[in-house]
This record gives C-alpha cells, structure tokens and sequence, in this order.
C-alpha cells in the first residue's frame, strides 16, 4: 500500500508541477526511464533520490511517502535563515525603541 501511494504522490507531483517525465527525470539526475519505473512501482527509489524529490517538489518525505497528506515540510534554505535573521534583528529594534 504504502509504495503504490509513493507512486501516485511521486507521478501527482510531477504533473502538479507541470513538466514532463524527461525534464523531470534530468532535474533529479535519473534517466527518464528510471523515474519511469518509480512513478509506475517497477522499481523502489534510494534515500538519495527521495531527498532530492522532496526537494524538487518542495514537500516532506512524510507527505511522497505516503505517511501523511499534508504537503509541507520543516525544509530550511540559507534564504529562510536570512530572512528569519533579519526579522529577529527588525523586532529587535523595535524592542529597543519602547525600553
């Protein structure tokens, strides 16, 4: 059950995304015919692949594996801790401002 929901979620992603088996494939390294076999349950992905499609897809491995149906992930970028960063030293100021 679990991998055929993996299938699915991997082949909805892709098609969500809009782009096709091969451009797909060639952004998460693989060759067209392997993510072939991944979205139809031929073959079973490494942990590589499924961290670089979690990514890819911007959603959890919780979510492609099928363990839950919430989407988002708990991924931080460089980019989300320069923002974080920089709202903390805003509210910061802010905090100086009212001592």
């Amino acid at each position: 059950m679990q991998e055929r929901v993996f299938c699915e979620n991997l082949s909805h992603l892709r098609k969500e995304k809009g782009v096709s088996q091969r451009k797909a494939a060639s952004d998460l390294l693989i060759s067209q015919a392997l993510l072939s076999h991944y979205e139809n349950g031929a073959r079973e992905p490494g942990l590589a692949f499924v961290c670089r499609a979690c990514d890819y897809y911007g959603v959890s491995a919780d979510y492609l594996l099928g363990r839950t149906t919430e989407q988002g992930g708990a991924v931080v970028t460089p980019e989300i801790l320069r923002q974080l960063a920089r709202q903390m030293r805003q509210i910061a100021e802010q905090a100086e401002n009212y001592l």
